[in-house]
Protein backbone atom coordinates (compact mmCIF):
# COMPACT_ATOMS: atom_id res chain seq x y z
CA UNK A 1 0.00 0.00 0.00
CA UNK A 2 3.05 2.31 0.19
CA UNK A 3 4.96 3.91 -2.63
CA UNK A 4 8.17 5.84 -3.05
CA UNK A 5 10.58 6.22 -0.13
CA UNK A 6 7.98 5.10 2.40
CA UNK A 7 7.67 1.76 0.61
CA UNK A 8 11.46 1.47 0.39
CA UNK A 9 11.77 2.08 4.13
CA UNK A 10 9.10 -0.51 4.93
CA UNK A 11 10.84 -3.10 2.75
CA UNK A 12 14.19 -2.42 4.36
CA UNK A 13 12.72 -2.91 7.84
CA UNK A 14 10.85 -6.09 6.89
CA UNK A 15 14.02 -7.59 5.42
CA UNK A 16 15.73 -7.48 8.82
CA UNK A 17 12.91 -9.36 10.63
CA UNK A 18 13.44 -7.63 13.96
CA UNK A 19 11.76 -5.33 16.43
CA UNK A 20 11.30 -1.80 15.22
CA UNK A 21 13.20 -0.52 18.27
CA UNK A 22 16.23 -2.61 17.31
CA UNK A 23 16.38 -1.51 13.67
CA UNK A 24 20.00 -0.62 12.69
CA UNK A 25 19.30 2.89 11.48
CA UNK A 26 22.76 3.43 10.05
CA UNK A 27 22.56 0.33 7.83
CA UNK A 28 19.04 1.12 6.67
CA UNK A 29 20.02 4.72 5.91
CA UNK A 30 22.96 3.57 3.79
CA UNK A 31 20.80 1.18 1.78
CA UNK A 32 18.09 3.80 1.43
CA UNK A 33 20.56 6.31 0.04
CA UNK A 34 21.66 3.67 -2.43
CA UNK A 35 18.06 3.53 -3.68
CA UNK A 36 17.76 7.30 -3.81
CA UNK A 37 18.76 7.43 -7.48
CA UNK A 38 15.10 7.67 -8.47
CA UNK A 39 14.42 10.44 -5.93
CA UNK A 40 13.22 12.75 -8.70
CA UNK A 41 10.05 10.65 -9.00
CA UNK A 42 9.19 11.03 -5.31
CA UNK A 43 6.65 13.61 -4.23
CA UNK A 44 7.09 16.01 -1.34
CA UNK A 45 4.39 14.13 0.57
CA UNK A 46 6.27 10.82 0.32
CA UNK A 47 9.62 12.31 1.28
CA UNK A 48 8.06 14.12 4.23
CA UNK A 49 6.47 10.98 5.61
CA UNK A 50 9.76 9.15 5.23
CA UNK A 51 11.49 11.74 7.41
CA UNK A 52 8.67 11.59 9.95
CA UNK A 53 8.88 7.80 10.24
CA UNK A 54 12.69 7.92 10.48
CA UNK A 55 12.48 10.43 13.32
CA UNK A 56 9.95 8.20 15.12
CA UNK A 57 12.25 5.18 14.74
CA UNK A 58 15.21 7.18 16.00
CA UNK A 59 13.26 8.34 19.05
CA UNK A 60 12.20 4.77 19.82
CA UNK A 61 15.75 3.51 19.47
CA UNK A 62 17.16 6.23 21.73
CA UNK A 63 14.46 5.54 24.28
CA UNK A 64 15.35 1.84 24.27
CA UNK A 65 19.06 2.51 24.68
CA UNK A 66 18.67 5.05 27.50
CA UNK A 67 18.39 3.58 31.03
CA UNK A 68 14.94 3.56 32.58
CA UNK A 69 14.20 4.08 36.25
CA UNK A 70 10.83 2.37 36.06
CA UNK A 71 9.74 -0.93 34.60
CA UNK A 72 7.92 -0.64 31.25
CA UNK A 73 4.18 -1.10 31.39
CA UNK A 74 2.47 -3.99 29.66
CA UNK A 75 0.51 -1.65 27.41
CA UNK A 76 3.79 -0.05 26.28
CA UNK A 77 5.24 -3.47 25.33
CA UNK A 78 2.12 -4.62 23.47
CA UNK A 79 0.64 -1.46 22.06
CA UNK A 80 3.75 0.41 21.04
CA UNK A 81 3.69 4.20 20.74
CA UNK A 82 0.55 6.02 21.78
CA UNK A 83 -1.94 6.76 18.96
CA UNK A 84 -2.58 10.15 20.55
CA UNK A 85 1.11 10.99 20.19
CA UNK A 86 1.07 9.93 16.55
CA UNK A 87 -2.01 12.07 15.92
CA UNK A 88 -0.37 15.06 17.64
CA UNK A 89 2.70 14.62 15.44
CA UNK A 90 0.52 14.58 12.33
CA UNK A 91 -1.08 17.85 13.42
CA UNK A 92 2.35 19.41 14.00
CA UNK A 93 3.49 18.20 10.58
CA UNK A 94 0.44 19.78 8.93
CA UNK A 95 1.10 23.06 10.79
CA UNK A 96 4.72 23.11 9.61
CA UNK A 97 3.57 22.59 6.05
CA UNK A 98 1.18 25.53 6.22
CA UNK A 99 3.85 27.74 7.76
CA UNK A 100 6.33 26.70 5.07
CA UNK A 101 3.88 27.76 2.36
CA UNK A 102 3.35 31.13 4.04
CA UNK A 103 7.10 31.67 4.39
CA UNK A 104 7.71 30.91 0.74
CA UNK A 105 4.97 33.32 -0.34
CA UNK A 106 6.29 36.05 1.98
CA UNK A 107 9.85 35.62 0.71
CA UNK A 108 8.67 35.81 -2.89
CA UNK A 109 6.74 39.01 -2.20
CA UNK A 110 9.64 40.57 -0.29
CA UNK A 111 12.04 39.79 -3.15
CA UNK A 112 10.15 42.27 -5.31
CA UNK A 113 11.03 45.21 -3.05
CA UNK A 114 14.30 47.03 -3.69
CA UNK A 115 15.74 49.88 -1.69
CA UNK A 116 16.70 53.11 -3.47
CA UNK A 117 19.97 54.51 -2.17
CA UNK A 118 20.47 57.24 -4.79
CA UNK A 119 19.91 60.90 -3.96
CA UNK A 120 17.98 63.50 -5.97
CA UNK A 121 19.10 63.97 -9.57
CA UNK A 122 21.34 66.98 -10.26
CA UNK A 123 18.68 68.82 -12.30
CA UNK A 124 16.38 68.82 -9.22
CA UNK A 125 18.99 69.68 -6.60
CA UNK A 126 18.10 73.40 -6.66
CA UNK A 127 14.53 72.60 -5.60
CA UNK A 128 15.57 71.20 -2.23
CA UNK A 129 16.03 73.78 0.59
CA UNK A 130 19.47 74.24 2.07
CA UNK A 131 19.35 72.95 5.69
CA UNK A 132 22.22 75.30 6.68
CA UNK A 133 20.68 78.41 5.14
CA UNK A 134 19.28 79.85 8.40
CA UNK A 135 22.12 78.72 10.65
CA UNK A 136 24.00 81.68 12.11
CA UNK A 137 26.95 81.93 14.55
CA UNK A 138 24.61 83.31 17.24
CA UNK A 139 22.27 80.34 16.82
CA UNK A 140 25.18 77.93 17.07
CA UNK A 141 26.45 79.68 20.22
CA UNK A 142 22.99 79.56 21.80
CA UNK A 143 22.58 75.88 20.99
CA UNK A 144 26.05 75.01 22.32
CA UNK A 145 25.38 77.03 25.49
CA UNK A 146 22.14 75.15 26.18
CA UNK A 147 23.83 71.81 25.62
CA UNK A 148 26.96 72.54 27.68
CA UNK A 149 25.15 74.29 30.53
CA UNK A 150 25.36 72.18 33.73
CA UNK A 151 22.06 70.67 34.82
CA UNK A 152 20.20 72.20 37.75
CA UNK A 153 21.04 70.73 41.16
CA UNK A 154 18.87 67.88 42.37
CA UNK A 155 16.64 68.70 45.32
CA UNK A 156 17.77 66.45 48.18
CA UNK A 157 15.69 68.07 50.91
CA UNK A 158 13.55 64.93 51.23
CA UNK A 159 16.59 62.71 51.95
CA UNK A 160 17.49 62.15 55.57
CA UNK A 161 21.00 63.55 56.16
CA UNK A 162 23.62 61.35 57.81
CA UNK A 163 24.05 62.66 61.35
CA UNK A 164 25.97 59.76 62.86
CA UNK A 165 28.29 57.08 61.49
CA UNK A 166 29.00 53.52 62.58
CA UNK A 167 32.63 54.38 63.35
CA UNK A 168 31.55 57.20 65.64
CA UNK A 169 29.04 54.94 67.40
CA UNK A 170 31.71 52.25 67.92
CA UNK A 171 34.03 54.77 69.56
CA UNK A 172 31.29 56.03 71.86
CA UNK A 173 30.23 52.53 72.94
CA UNK A 174 33.83 51.44 73.47
CA UNK A 175 34.56 54.53 75.60
CA UNK A 176 31.47 53.91 77.74
CA UNK A 177 32.20 50.19 78.28
CA UNK A 178 36.00 50.33 78.48
CA UNK A 179 35.95 50.85 82.24
CA UNK A 180 34.46 47.41 82.85
CA UNK A 181 31.33 46.38 84.68
CA UNK A 182 27.79 45.92 83.41
CA UNK A 183 25.92 48.74 81.70
CA UNK A 184 22.25 48.80 80.73
CA UNK A 185 21.42 49.59 77.15
CA UNK A 186 18.97 52.24 78.36
CA UNK A 187 21.84 54.08 80.07
CA UNK A 188 24.08 53.56 77.02
CA UNK A 189 21.68 55.51 74.79
CA UNK A 190 20.52 58.03 77.37
CA UNK A 191 22.43 60.87 75.67
CA UNK A 192 20.98 60.11 72.17
CA UNK A 193 18.85 62.96 70.86
CA UNK A 194 17.19 61.20 67.90
CA UNK A 195 15.99 57.71 67.13
CA UNK A 196 18.60 57.25 64.39
CA UNK A 197 21.33 57.66 67.01
CA UNK A 198 19.79 54.84 69.08
CA UNK A 199 19.58 52.57 66.03
CA UNK A 200 23.19 53.15 64.98
CA UNK A 201 24.45 52.67 68.54
CA UNK A 202 22.55 49.38 68.78
CA UNK A 203 24.12 48.25 65.49
CA UNK A 204 27.54 49.16 66.86
CA UNK A 205 26.75 47.04 69.92
CA UNK A 206 25.93 44.09 67.69
CA UNK A 207 29.24 44.55 65.86
CA UNK A 208 31.10 44.37 69.17
CA UNK A 209 29.12 41.29 70.19
CA UNK A 210 29.98 39.58 66.90
CA UNK A 211 33.67 40.28 67.52
CA UNK A 212 33.41 38.83 71.03
CA UNK A 213 34.21 42.13 72.78
CA UNK A 214 30.94 42.40 74.76
CA UNK A 215 28.50 39.99 76.36
CA UNK A 216 24.74 40.63 76.19
CA UNK A 217 22.12 39.33 78.60
CA UNK A 218 18.38 39.87 78.94
CA UNK A 219 16.44 38.40 81.85
CA UNK A 220 13.03 38.42 80.15
CA UNK A 221 11.41 39.34 76.86
CA UNK A 222 11.48 43.09 76.27
CA UNK A 223 13.40 43.46 79.50
CA UNK A 224 16.52 45.46 80.20
CA UNK A 225 19.56 44.55 78.12
CA UNK A 226 22.78 44.41 80.11
CA UNK A 227 26.12 44.77 78.35
CA UNK A 228 29.35 43.49 79.88
CA UNK A 229 32.75 44.32 78.45
CA UNK A 230 34.96 41.26 78.05
CA UNK A 231 38.28 41.52 79.93
CA UNK A 232 40.31 39.85 77.16
CA UNK A 233 39.00 42.44 74.66
CA UNK A 234 40.71 45.31 76.46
Amino acid sequence: MFTGPFRALAELILEHRMDVCDVPLARITERFLARARDAETWSLEEATWFLAVCSAFLELKVGRLMPRHTEPLEEDLLGGPSPDLAFARSLELAAFRRVAVDLVRTMEEAAAYLTRAAGPPPELAHLYPDPMEKVTPDLLASTAGSLLRPPPPVDMSHVQPIRVTMAQALREVTDRLGGGGAVRFRDLVADCEERIHVVVRFLALLELYRDGKVELSQARTFGEIEITWQEEAR
